[in-house]
């Protein structure tokens, strides 16, 4: 998934191409509306992730809509099933056709890549729930943002976690795309940094079979295996290794904190697993107060707990509204309002450095019990049970 510097390049000046068809029409408000977009893998195998945040930013603009304002925000989902060519095709059309003042996503890093500077180009402020790649805040890009700490920090509160529990040899696993060999990466660097023996080894993402890096683990025996990458193919990795003989701690990041994780990996076989992330999951309003009140809104709504994302969808969506309700309704303006914005959202305050990257960086740890994925804590105080 990752995209070439040509074509982002390309992308670019396609955009460049259409703007100059001949309509004149501005990006944004009609006067009585403005379009948000949200983009994202809503059907390919890894919706998983991205349906939840999905629905978050939904319920914070269904809510926002039924205060009956003078400018009401239409919300468009665009289906780029995770595919940066894809992703690519969509956001010129929702810069061009659809006219949006603003986009939620791109969902996850290899997509990110590629419509960044269409983005840019078009001068159309995005914030992503969940893309997560350290490069992303480094592009120098002005109209991009994100509500989710990089992997940078998900690395050293992973290190942390991992070094706490008493762990010396650690083996990494990455699918090889941007998402996960970044994570796998970041992270080998850190605990190795805290004075943990490594090795790593990378799978095909579109493979089934990896016996080969199975035997590779256990020959080196660590006591953690860490997998970047997302929950299909941690399911297949972790299921594997299972039967394979190995015991030690399995972990992966937020890419694979769904129940996809434990279907795959089989329920049994993925007891103790455990998952890192920047996104805060707590229905029971253990951080904070807001947090279970939305996710009691958010049940009511979709018939469904609240999961990977949801909080950060609705807080990015969050950021928009609070926009619009300072009568900023044009892409340059919200933008513009994003730079000093500074509101308590569900999960994490709403605040951006001069990059686009979340002032606050907290990471989480998940672990599987039963066929659920409860909050263990934060990376920097959670204790494996």
């Amino acid at each position: 998934m990752r995209i070439t510097g040509a074509v982002a390049v390309s992308a670019a000046l396609a955009l460049s191409a259409v703007a100059c068809g001949g309509d004149d029409n501005e990006s944004g408000s009609d006067g009585n509306s403005v379009t948000i977009g949200f983009m994202g893998d809503l059907t390919g195998e890894n919706s998983g992730l991205v349906i939840p945040p999905k629905q978050g930013a939904q319920l914070a603009i269904e809510q926002y809509n039924a205060t009956n304002p003078k400018v009401k925000i239409n919300f468009k989902t665009y289906d780029s099933q995770g595919k940066p060519e894809q992703a690519t095709s969509l956001a010129l059309g929702a810069v061009k056709n659809d006219k949006i003042a603003g986009l939620i996503g791109p969902a996850f890093s290899g997509e990110s890549q590629s419509v960044g500077p269409i983005l840019e180009e078009a001068k159309i402020p995005s914030v992503s729930p969940s893309a997560t790649n350290i490069t992303l805040g480094e592009k120098g890009w002005k109209f991009w943002h994100r509500v989710v700490a990089d992997d940078a920090a998900q690395s050293a509160g992973v290190a942390e976690f991992v070094m706490n529990s008493g762990a010396k040899k650690v083996f990494l696993v990455s699918d090889n795309q941007d998402y996960g060999k970044g994570l796998a990466d970041a992270i080998e660097k850190a605990v190795k940094a805290k004075g943990a023996q490594t090795q790593s080894d990378a799978v095909d993402d579109k493979g089934t079979d990896y016996s080969s890096t199975v035997n590779k683990i256990n020959e080196f025996k660590p006591d953690f295996v860490y997998f970047g990458g997302y929950y299909a193919v941690a399911g297949r990795l972790f299921k594997q290794l299972r039967e394979g003989g190995y015991q030690g701690k399995m972990m992966s990041g937020d890419g694979s904190l769904a129940t996809g994780l434990i279907e795959g990996t089989g329920q049994k076989n993925a007891q103790g697993t455990l998952v890192s992330c920047g996104c805060l999951i707590d229905p029971t309003g253990k951080t904070n107060p807001k947090a279970k009140t939305f996710a009691d809104d958010y049940k009511a709504k979709f018939g469904s707990e609240v999961a990977i994302y949801s909080t950060e969808g609705y807080d990015a969506a969050t950021a928009f509204v609070d926009a619009v309700k300072a009568g900023k309704t044009k892409p340059e303006e919200i933008n513009d309002y994003l730079k000093s914005i500074d509101v308590a959202g569900v999960g994490k305050q709403i605040k951006f450095a001069e990059n686009g990257e979340l002032a606050t960086l907290d990471i989480y740890v998940y672990e599987v019990e039963g066929d659920k994925l409860p909050l263990l804590g934060k990376a920097s105080e959670a204790k494996v049970s």
